[in-house]
């Protein structure tokens, strides 16, 4: 297994390092990949040079938030999964997402017609306020509910009262409120700057590495709640400890691109699938390997698919992530 552990590490990281430099290289200003060198190995030629400009001021600042956010959707839906242990559990199809798109926007509203910017700490501490408000009402139902397919529905259902009251609250802003938060609330990862990139990662960087040193009370909680508690794990402090991961994860992502759908939900079984074990020591930073390449891919094609326009992500992440989602539930039938 072992064996087979390295090598899908090392196709992942392979393909890390394609998509890199296939985000860096392919846009509506096209460079070569004597470019690309030239600009790694002289930073400071992004002040003359407009090839270096682009790559140092434009793409590489998104290119390092999608890999972080990428990552930080995929850990958050594989802790969310191991919670609620629904193989179909996710940031977006619990509503977790539309929480935080919800309390961001209601935010962005009220500064834009006071006539302050949001910070973007300010903006992060919103989301994960909005998440954990999503996440309580979905710990509520999951109480009333025995079946799996049901707490889903309820997810669904609240992360659409949520989507209806941002869209209500956008319909009734002033125009200048609005600018910016059309195009955030459907998805997307422009706009990112590296100031923006060492928020996000000192953020999504602790929060992994929080859930990476839980591996071991993961995985005694993957094999039982009554197992977990026979090893000496506190099951109400890592239910509490999972929540507020997951939420800050699927927070940070909501905040700085907006809603994305089906990352956290499809990663986690394209990784089970590739590892072939669910052991979180190695899913886990499979996972936010994974969710990297996958948004990579994802942002690649809504960029450069009908440029100059470009994509929601959420509309190219449903295409690829929907037909996982879809085969779980044929398989899980069939078992």
């Amino acid at each position: 297994m072992k064996g087979r552990y390295a090598g899908a590490f090392t196709f992942l990281a392979f393909l890390l390092v394609l998509l890199v430099a296939a985000n860096i290289c392919i846009g509506t200003v096209s460079l070569s990949f004597h470019d690309l060198m030239m600009a790694i190995g002289s930073p400071g030629r992004g002040d003359h040079d407009l090839g270096a400009a682009v790559i140092w001021n434009i793409r590489m600042p998104r290119l390092v938030a999608v890999m972080l956010l990428g990552g930080a959707l995929s850990v958050s839906g594989f802790l969310l999964q191991t919670f609620f242990n629904n193989p179909i559990a996710g940031p977006y199809v619990l509503g977790i997402s539309s929480g935080a798109k919800m309390v961001v926007a209601a935010a962005m509203i009220l500064t834009s017609a006071e006539g302050l910017i949001m910070m973007p700490a300010s903006m992060i501490i919103a989301a994960f306020a909005g998440s954990m408000m999503a996440m309580l009402c979905v710990l509520g139902v999951s109480r009333k509910v025995s079946s799996s397919a049901m707490l889903i529905v309820g997810g669904v259902m609240i992360g659409y009262i949520c989507s209806a009251v941002t869209d209500l609250m956008v319909t009734f802003a002033d125009d200048s409120s609005i600018v910016d938060l059309r195009s955030w609330s459907l998805g997307s990862f422009s706009g990112m700057s590296w100031e923006s990139d060492r928020i996000i990662a000192a953020t999504v960087i602790s929060a992994s590495a929080a859930a990476f040193l839980m591996s071991k009370p993961i995985r005694a909680y993957q094999l039982g709640e009554g197992y977990a508690r026979s090893v000496g794990v506190d099951i109400r402090r890592f239910r509490f400890a999972l929540v507020v991961l997951s939420s800050l994860l699927s927070a940070v992502v909501t905040a700085f691109a907006g809603p994305v759908s089906f990352v956290g939900v499809a990663v986690p079984h394209l990784v089970r699938s590739l590892f072939g074990t669910s052991k979180p020591l190695v899913v886990i930073p499979g996972c936010f390997l994974c969710g990297a390449d996958f948004c990579l891919l994802c942002d690649l094609i809504a960029r450069t698919a009908f440029s100059p326009v470009e994509l929601s992500i959420s509309s190219v992440t449903a295409i690829f992530g929907a037909p996982v989602v879809i085969w779980v539930m044929i398989r899980r039938r069939k078992r």
